[in-house]
C-alpha cells in the first residue's frame, strides 16, 4: 500500500499544479491513437501507461514475416524460440513468466486453455495480415481480467480501405523457405472487406543445437486464412464478422544435447469465429459494443521410437476452446470524463491426453474434459483537467466458478507540458492470473484448491518530444511483484507456494523521417529475483531472462523507388538449466548480437523487389539452453500492389 499512497499524493500535487495554470493548449505531440491501454480510442498524450506500437509500415520497412520477430524489437520484452523459426517461442514481460502475458487478436483472447499454464505460444502468427500490435506494460487485468498479469500484447489485423486493394507476394531463401501471400482489401456498397491467405514453409535447422552433432533438420509448414467484414449501416451501426484459420506442421527435437530425432512432429490447428455489433446513442455520448467470440484449438504431437532413440515414444493430445461474450459500454456525457463500464463472461473447456515409453517405463495421463466459467465486471473513469492533466483510474470485480472472488484496480495518470513537448506519466495496478484447467483438475498434478497469482507493479516515466515530433526520446523505471505464484508440493501436486520480483529501466529513442532517414533504438535492464525462501534458485535470478537487450534500427529511403534497413539486435546474458543431469544445474548461457540487413526497390508502382540477410556475421548463439538457431540467412521476395 506504501506505493498506493506515494501515487495518491502525486496524483494530487499534479491536479494542483493543473489547476493553477488552468491551460486550454491544443496538442501537437502524441497525437498517436492507442486503443489498448483505456479499450476506446486514446491519444497517446492521454496515456499514462507504457505503451509501445508497431505499425504495418513499420513491418514493411524491416521486412519481417513473423510476429516473433516483430517482437524481438520491443523494449521491456524478451522472446525465445526453442529451435528456430516455428518452434515453441515464448515472449516474456518485464521478466514475468510468459504465461503472464495476455495475448489478444481482434478482440479475441488467444491463451491456450489446453496448456498446463496457459499460455501462449506465438510459432504460428505471421506478419501479412496485421495492421497493429499494442503492447502495454504493467498489469492490466483491471480491464481484461486473468492472464494480464504482467502486460498485454494486442494484435489488429486489416480492415477494408476504401479503395479496392489488391496483392500478392512470394519470398523465399536458405533452407528452402518459402511463403506466398494474397489479400484483398476494399467495400461494396455499405460492406467493407479484408481477406488475407497465406502459406509457408522451411526445411529448418536442427531444433537440437548443430554445433553437439545434431544434424538432422525440422523444418515447418504453415497456412493460415484470415476475413473481416464489417457492415457499416450508417455512422453510429456497424456490424462486423471476423474468421482465422491457422493450420501448421512441425518437426521437434528433443530437448537435450544430444536431441536428434527424426521422426518427433508437432501439428496444430486453430480456429477463431468473432461477431460484433456496435451502436452510438443520444449524439455520440452512449457508445455500445456488444461482441460473442469462439476459439478453439487443436494439437497433436507423436514422437515415435527410431534408431537413434529405441526405447522412447511418445503420443499427446490436447483440444481446447473459450467462449466469450463482452458487452462495453462507453458514456462521455460528463464534459472531460469518458466511462467505461462492461460485463465480460468466458468458458474455457479443454481436454487433453498423454502417453509415454521410456528406459523408466510406461507413463499415461488422461485430462478428461472440463469447463470453468468466469464473470468480470468493470468500470473506468478517463479524466481531462484543463488538457494537460489526464487521469485513468479503473476498478474490476471478477466471479471464478472454483475460486470464488478477485478485485483488480489501476490508475494510470499522465501530465502534459506543451510548451515543451514533455509527457510525465505513470501507473500503478494490480493483476491476476485464474488457475488453468490443468492445475486444476489433471488427476495427477491437479489441486482443486488453487487460488489465483497475484502481481502488484507500478511504473513512472517521461516522454520528450523535439521539433513536433521528429526527434522523440523517454526513458521508464518499472518495479513488479507476483505473489501466491503456482508451484508444486513434495507430491508434485499443484499448489500457490511461489513469490518473484521484477525491476528495471526501459529506454528509448527515435528520430523520424527526417531527410528520408529514421531511427529507433531502445534499451531494456531487467533485474528479477526468485524470492520464495524454499526455494533452491532462491534470491537467483529467473531463468531465460536476459538483464540487458537493446535493439537499434535504421530506416533510409534513398528516393521513391529504393530503401534500405539496419538492425542491431543485443541480448545479454541469460542463465538456464541442464535438465539432463540430477539435481538440474544452473548454467549461463553467453550474449551475443545480430545484425540484419534489408532492401527494397520499387521497379514499378505496383512491383517491389525485396532482399534481407538475417545474422549477417553469422554469430553462433543460444536462446534456450541445447536449441539451435538460425546461422546466415538469406532472403528475397516480389510482391505486387494493385
Amino acid at each position: 500500500m506504501k506505493h498506493f499512497y506515494s501515487f495518491l499524493t502525486i496524483y494530487l500535487l499534479l491536479q494542483f499544479i493543473v489547476s493553477a495554470q488552468q491551460s486550454d493548449s491544443v496538442k501537437t505531440i502524441f497525437k498517436e491513437i492507442v486503443v489498448t491501454a483505456t479499450k476506446t480510442e486514446t491519444p497517446y498524450y492521454a496515456i499514462g501507461s507504457s505503451v509501445s506500437i508497431i505499425t504495418s509500415n513499420q513491418i514493411s520497412e524491416r521486412h519481417l514475416q513473423t510476429v516473433v520477430d516483430i517482437l524481438r524489437e520491443v523494449p521491456g520484452l524478451s522472446v525465445i524460440e526453442q529451435g528456430g523459426p516455428g518452434k515453441l517461442s515464448n515472449v516474456f514481460i518485464r521478466g514475468a513468466n510468459s504465461n503472464h502475458t495476455l495475448v489478444v487478436v481482434d478482440g479475441i483472447t488467444m491463451n491456450d486453455a489446453s496448456s498446463p499454464n496457459n499460455a501462449f505460444d506465438f510459432s504460428s502468427l505471421n506478419s501479412n495480415d496485421i495492421d497493429r500490435i499494442e503492447i502495454v506494460r504493467g498489469p492490466q487485468s483491471t480491464l481484461y481480467g486473468s492472464d494480464a498479469i504482467a502486460g498485454i500484447i494486442n494484435i489488429i489485423t486489416k480492415q477494408g480501405s476504401d479503395k479496392p486493394h489488391y496483392s500478392f507476394s512470394t519470398y523465399g531463401g536458405s533452407n528452402n523457405y518459402y511463403k506466398g501471400n494474397l489479400s484483398a482489401l476494399g467495400t461494396f456498397g455499405i460492406l467493407r472487406y479484408a481477406i488475407n491467405a497465406s502459406r509457408g514453409g522451411s526445411d529448418g535447422v536442427s531444433a537440437s543445437d548443430s554445433k553437439f552433432g545434431n544434424l538432422e533438420k525440422d523444418g515447418n509448414r504453415n497456412n493460415s486464412f484470415t476475413s473481416r467484414f464489417d457492415l457499416v449501416m450508417n455512422q453510429n451501426t456497424k456490424f462486423d464478422l471476423i474468421y482465422k484459420f491457422t493450420k501448421m506442421e512441425t518437426s521437434l527435437d528433443q530437448g537435450e544435447k544430444f536431441g536428434d530425432d527424426p521422426n518427433y512432429t508437432y501439428n496444430i490447428e486453430e480456429q477463431l469465429f468473432k461477431a460484433g455489433f456496435i451502436a452510438s446513442l443520444f449524439n455520440n455520448n452512449w457508445q455500445q459494443q456488444l461482441s460473442v467470440s469462439l476459439m478453439k484449438q487443436f494439437s497433436h504431437s507423436i514422437d515415435l521410437k527410431d534408431l537413434m532413440h529405441p526405447d522412447l515414444s511418445s503420443d499427446s493430445y490436447n483440444k481446447a476452446q473459450r467462449v466469450k461474450l463482452d458487452w462495453q459500454n462507453n458514456l462521455h456525457f460528463i464534459e472531460n470524463n469518458l466511462i467505461t463500464f462492461g460485463i465480460e463472461s468466458e468458458t474455457e473447456t479443454a481436454r487433453t491426453s498423454y502417453y509415454s515409453t521410456s528406459e523408466w517405463g510406461p507413463f499415461n495421463s488422461v485430462f478428461p474434459e472440463q469447463s470453468i466459467r468466469t464473470t468480470g465486471i468493470y468500470l473506468q473513469d478517463q479524466i481531462n483537467i484543463a488538457n494537460s492533466f489526464f487521469t485513468t483510474v479503473g476498478l474490476r470485480y471478477d466471479n471464478n466458478q472454483r475460486f470464488g472472488n478477485v478485485t483488480t484496480f489501476r490508475i494510470a495518470p499522465a501530465f502534459l507540458i506543451n510548451s515543451t513537448g514533455t509527457k510525465l506519466r505513470m501507473s500503478y495496478g494490480s493483476g491476476f492470473k485464474a488457475p488453468s484447467l490443468f492445475y486444476l483438475f489433471d488427476p495427477a498434478f491437479g489441486n482443486p484448491n488453487l487460488q489465483p497469482e497475484k502481481s502488484n507493479g507500478w511504473d513512472l516515466g517521461i516522454d520528450q518530444s523535439f521539433e513536433s515530433g521528429q526527434y522523440n526520446f523517454g526513458i521508464t523505471y518499472f518495479n513488479l511483484v507476483l505473489d501466491n505464484m503456482f508451484g508444486f508440493d513434495s507430491n508434485f501436486r499443484t499448489v500457490n507456494i511461489a513469490k518473484a520480483s521484477s525491476r528495471g529501466i526501459e529506454f528509448t529513442a527515435s528520430i523520424i523521417n527526417v531527410r528520408d532517414f529514421s531511427l529507433s533504438a531502445n534499451y531494456t535492464f531487467t533485474e528479477t529475483k526468485d524470492d520464495y525462501e524454499l526455494s533452491p534458485d532462491y534470491n537467483k535470478p529467473l531463468l531465460r531472462r536476459p538483464k540487458q537487450q537493446a535493439n537499434f534500427d535504421i530506416n533510409y529511403r534513398v528516393n521513391d523507388k529504393t530503401s534500405f534497413n539496419f538492425q542491431l539486435h543485443y541480448v545479454g546474458k541469460r542463465d538456464d538449466k541442464d535438465f539432463s543431469t540430477f539435481p538440474a544445474s544452473r548454467v549461463s548461457i553467453p550474449d551475443y548480437t545480430l545484425v540484419n540487413i534489408a532492401s527494397s526497390y520499387k521497379l514499378f508502382d505496383y512491383l517491389e523487389l525485396t532482399a534481407r540477410i538475417e545474422n549477417l556475421f553469422n554469430k553462433q548463439y543460444e536462446e534456450a539452453l541445447y536449441y539451435g538457431t538460425l546461422g546466415r540467412s538469406f532472403y528475397a521476395g516480389v510482391k505486387f500492389d494493385f
